[in-house]
């Protein structure tokens, strides 16, 4: 995410009006609803703008009808208090039907417990949920990531500091449970993973300066913040009966079903895309559940004869699997190449390109304190401004769903010799 300088930039604030009905009419536990106006509220691991685009990837591949706005408003080296100082200027003035709150790296201090701190960095989250309420915002409360001491084995205090977290954000619970509040304890799941990473030595390090995220430690947060905040796991899904020639599908529709003594071929359509899987995911997969809970793209077939089969999809090889791994069902999701990858991945580059102005207007107009001298002239042209930053998000952001709507694609398997 590149820096801007300074310049009056400002995007016009819209409200969603589409009412808030939940994103999958299956699945309406999920925090996040169709027509969503989304802000993610942080310190520099939310303006890395790694999880939280990876969260958006995720909602809008599979929603892509899902119609939600997203604004980042992650400062680095903030903390509980400056997030409430801030919500009413940078979380309530855009008008959001959602909000998530991650603060609480920095608030502890890198060292020992502080009661003190604590008590401050509790008082200060309870301000922004206060506030949130009065607003009628919908708030997700979410714990930061423990440090990867791992990463960082020669900087004594990180193991210190691993025990402060625990101690330090163990009230947030009760704080949600007291606002009827979900909460993402990803401290807990974070510190699991990293213990099972540590047991295993793997070579993958999420959080590689101990704190901000890479690509494998972005994909953790969002997987930890989705499955706690109940994101339905499957993109789509389909069961083949060769024997009976007949297809069970799931979110997705099959048609021109054709079966050899060989080979099975059909036309899938899906209502929604997988998520493109990053190179740099790969070697935190294990620890996310292969993304079965998040990212599944099924494929089952009963009844083929014994042997390995390939898998193409619109011509192109896709995979090999054995028919006892068909008959239990394999997840296409994770596939790192093919015409749904592509389509992800084209999906994934557009959400980049605009939060690269999403983070331009943030930095460079919402926190842009002009000059007493510039005050007025600043006040006069915000109006027109506004309008025309809106615009070119909105434009970019309808791009991007027209992106990613499913098409129908041609789907074999082969025996092969």
């Amino acid at each position: 995410m590149h820096r801007s300088t300074p310049y009056l930039s400002l995007l016009s604030l819209v409200l969603v009006s589409t009412p808030l009905v939940a994103a999958d009419a299956t699945k309406d536990t999920f925090f996040f609803h169709k027509g969503d106006r989304i802000v993610f509220l942080g310190d520099s691991i939310t303006e890395q703008y790694q999880y939280s685009s990876y969260i958006e990837l995720y909602l809008t591949t599979h929603f892509p009808n899902g119609g939600m706005t997203f604004i980042n408003a992650g400062i680095g080296g903030d903390t509980a208090t400056g997030g409430a100082n801030r919500f009413a200027q940078h979380v309530l003035a855009e008008k959001p039907t959602a909000l998530t709150i991650d603060f609480g790296m920095n608030d502890g201090g890198y060292g020992g417990f502080d009661p003190k701190r604590a008590a401050q960095y509790i008082q200060k989250t309870e301000d922004m949920l206060k506030a949130a309420k009065k607003a009628g915002v919908r708030v997700a409360l979410i714990s930061p990531n423990a440090v990867e001491v791992r990463a960082r084995p020669m900087q004594q205090n990180l193991p210190v500091y691993l025990e402060t977290q625990k101690k330090f954000y163990a009230p947030l619970k009760e704080l949600a449970e007291k606002y009827n509040l979900p909460f993402v304890d990803q401290y807990a799941v974070t510190r699991k993973v990293m213990d099972k990473m540590a047991a295993d030595d793997a070579k993958v390090h999420p959080f590689p300066d101990a704190v901000h995220t890479n690509g494998a430690g972005g994909l953790l947060m969002a997987h930890t913040i989705l499955v706690g905040l109940q994101a339905p796991a499957v993109v789509s899904d389909v069961e083949i009966d060769t024997t009976a020639k007949k297809a069970k599908p799931v979110h997705c529709h099959i048609e021109e079903l054709n079966v050899t003594s060989d080979s099975i071929s059909f036309s899938r359509t899906d209502e929604a895309l997988p998520m493109p899987i990053q190179p740099d995911w790969r070697g935190i997969l294990p620890y996310v559940n292969q993304l079965k809970d998040l990212n599944y793209y099924g494929l089952k077939v009963a009844g083929l004869n014994a042997g390995k089969y390939a898998l193409s999809i619109d011509g192109k090889k896709a995979g090999e699997y054995t028919v006892e791994e068909l008959s239990k069902g394999v997840n296409l999701g994770n596939l790192a190449s093919g015409p749904l990858f592509d389509q992800g991945q084209e999906v994934l580059r557009m959400i980049t390109t605009k939060n690269n102005i999403v983070h331009d207007r943030f930095r460079s107009v919402v926190m842009f304190n002009a000059p007493s001298w510039l005050a007025d002239v600043v006040k006069e042209r915000k109006p027109a401004e506004l309008k025309k930053r809106m615009e070119k998000i909105q434009t970019m952001q309808e791009a991007i769903y027209k992106k990613a709507q499913p098409t129908a694609h041609r789907f074999e398997l082969k025996a092969m010799k």
